[in-house]
């Protein structure tokens, strides 16, 4: 089961979310064999996306999600959904380890 966990994305701003991926003993989940992905939308329908670009560091079960401000500014202001989803090769398993509501506020300052 997924942790909920909502999000603000300021528009026009670099964001970034470090996630820390343990296993059931509170180790750190060894991520070596796996892929992960993100997308945020505005609903679960939606067959428009954002990704995530999604960064780990294998041995200390850390995840990093992030957007550039350029891909933020792009970003219409409002509420959408997103999740988090490791992939492993050994074993073979899709887990969704993040999910949640992502609500990005408006932009005043344009440069």
């Amino acid at each position: 089961m997924a942790t909920v966990q909502n999000i603000t994305i300021d528009q026009g701003t670099t964001f970034s979310l470090d996630i820390n991926l343990t296993n059931d003993d509170a180790s750190a989940k060894d991520l070596s064999n796996y892929t992960v992905a993100s997308q945020m939308r505005k609903s679960y329908e939606a067959s428009t996306k954002i990704d995530f670009t999604c960064v780990k560091v294998n041995a200390s079960g850390k995840v990093t999600i992030s957007l550039t401000a350029a891909q933020t500014a792009a970003v219409k202001a409002g509420r959408y959904v997103y999740d988090v989803e490791i992939t492993g090769t050994s074993p073979v398993e899709t887990l969704r380890v993040l999910e949640g509501l992502v609500t990005v506020t408006p932009e005043v300052t344009k440069v």
